[in-house]
Parts: structure tokens; sequence; C-alpha cells
């Protein structure tokens, strides 16, 4: 493939954001040709111009669609970053299931949930949680631009690699079981979890109020104002207290005032400002953000 021109760049760069609101950076221009290569090969476009323009003509929004499968990262592992699913363990549904006298639901979002190992991570802790307080429900909500790992997480199937990223071998015992040479979501997950398609940059109609938001390794992906407007749509949609868990070096100090940091025994969490905590953590202990585009 010949080397991407300037105002190919840009064009891309352009479209890239109105779909998904990535913003694309000069340095990473050669995503275009390794992210976008076996799409060309398939469509028989010799250059990104006729990409481009087989794209935008398109009418059915398939092309599109494969746009955003190809140029959206979709890394992901069970329990990553170990912290935040230890922070909910023993800090945020402690607190929220004490608030309510051990009765009702709570209701958690993992937004950008790729493939669904995010979800079921967070499904295993409230499984757990649940058992020790028979009056309490959990129901989490996993959504994701992609089509693809949508359906991934829906179906809840996944491969011995994909497996050994992350999962505890007593989980998986527990969690799981064989499916031919794959391993399949026990039912008692899978009926605390569903998923849908969402575009974080578009209007959260229809999601309701949550408890709790996982919102992590997508928010870098962003402008800082389109971080500011998704922080504070986030915000909105959090029942008090509120709480939200964000990537491992991203931070909210100066984009969005709505949060407030606090420090728990095993890391960093935000609430919504108007919530009371017992400890807050000054901005500058609280900085944590997400590793770039691979």
């Amino acid at each position: 493939m010949t080397q991407i021109t300037t105002e190919q760049f840009q064009t891309w760069a352009n479209y890239i954001y109105l779909l998904c609101g990535m913003r694309l950076v000069p340095e990473k221009a050669y995503l275009l040709q390794t992210r976008f290569s076996p799409l060309m090969r398939q469509l028989g476009c010799s250059d990104l111009d006729q990409l481009y323009h087989k794209v935008v003509s398109d009418q059915t929004g398939s092309l599109r669609m494969a746009v955003i499968e190809a140029i959206t990262t979709k890394e992901t592992y069970w329990f990553r970053d170990g912290t935040p699913f230890d922070i909910l363990q023993r800090s945020i549904l402690p607190e929220l299931i004490k608030a309510r006298s051990g009765k009702g639901t709570i209701r958690i979002w993992s937004a950008a949930c790729s493939t669904g190992q995010e979800v079921y991570s967070i499904a295993m802790i409230a499984k757990e949680a649940m058992l020790c307080h028979a009056g309490i429900d959990i129901t989490i909500l996993g959504t994701d631009i992609s089509d693809q790992a949508i359906a991934t997480a829906s179906y809840g199937r996944y491969t011995d690699f994909e497996i050994g990223r992350g999962l505890p071998q007593e989980r998986l015992d527990r969690y799981f079981y064989r499916d031919g040479t794959a391993w399949r979501v026990r039912d008692e997950l899978r009926v605390l979890v569903h998923f849908r398609r969402l575009n974080l940059m578009q209007p959260f109609a229809g999601l309701g109020r949550f408890d709790v938001v996982f919102c992590r390794n997508v928010a870098i992906y962003f402008s800082q104002e389109d971080r500011k407007r998704l922080f504070e749509r986030i915000a909105e949609i959090l029942q008090p207290p509120g709480y939200l868990i964000i990537g491992a070096s991203e931070y909210l100090t100066g984009i969005c005032n709505q949060f407030q940091a606090h420090r728990c025994q095993t890391g960093v969490y935000y609430r919504l400002a108007t919530a009371p905590s017992r400890q807050q953590t000054p901005p500058a202990q609280a900085a944590v953000g997400l590793a770039a585009i691979r």
C-alpha cells in the first residue's frame, strides 16, 4: 500500500470522528493501513480513496459498521487491572447494600464493554455479594459500539486463550462449563446481565439510572471536550451517591467537576460531587488513564 497522504488522513480522521467520536492523531495514521487492509482486499479497493467513496456511498450502513469494527480496539480480559474489581467488591457494593438495608436493586453499567469479559467479571462479584444478601438484586448492562463485540458478549462463549487471560481457576470451575473446545458462561451469571449496542457519542436514551458505571479504556480516544461531555452525561444518569470507575491512568481533575475522587484501601474511585464521603482524595493523588490505540 502506498504512503498515506495528508489529505487522505484528514478525510478519514474526520469521518471516523463522525462515526464514533474517536480522535485519530497523525502519529496513528498507520492504523488506516493496518486496520483497513482486509476490508480493502474484500471490496477490491486499491487505495484509501476508493474505500472511502465506497463506504460513504453505501446505503445499507454495513460498510460504515465495517469501518467501526476495523478501527476500534477490542482489547479486554477478565478482571482487567484488578483494582477496580477489588474496589467494587470491598467498598462500593458493601456501601450500597448497607445504605439500602440489604434490600432493593443495584444497577451497574459497563460502557464500552467489548466482548463481555468486564461485564461477566462484574457479574461474578455481584453474584457472590447477592449470596450474602438475599434481599439484594444486581443487574448489569454492557454496551459497546461494535455489533460483533456485543454478539460475542451475548453468546458468552470463549476460547481457551480468552479464558486464560485473567480468569482464576476457581471462578472458571464455578461459573463456566465446557462447550466443545470452548467455555460457556453458566446461566446463573447470564441472568444478571444484558447487552445492547450503544455509541457513547449519542444520547443515552432508554438506559435508565445506574448506581455504578464502569467507563474504562475508551475516553482516551476522545478529545478533552468530548471526554468532558461524556462524563457530564454519565453524571446525569447516576443515582446518588453515584459511583464511577475509570481507567488505571485516567483522571477527571480539570475535566468534569461533577465527580470527586475518593480513596479506599485498594485504590481510587469517583463519586458524584454532591455525595458525602468519609475520605476525599486530593486531585493530585487521584490521577488515573488508559493505553493509547495499539
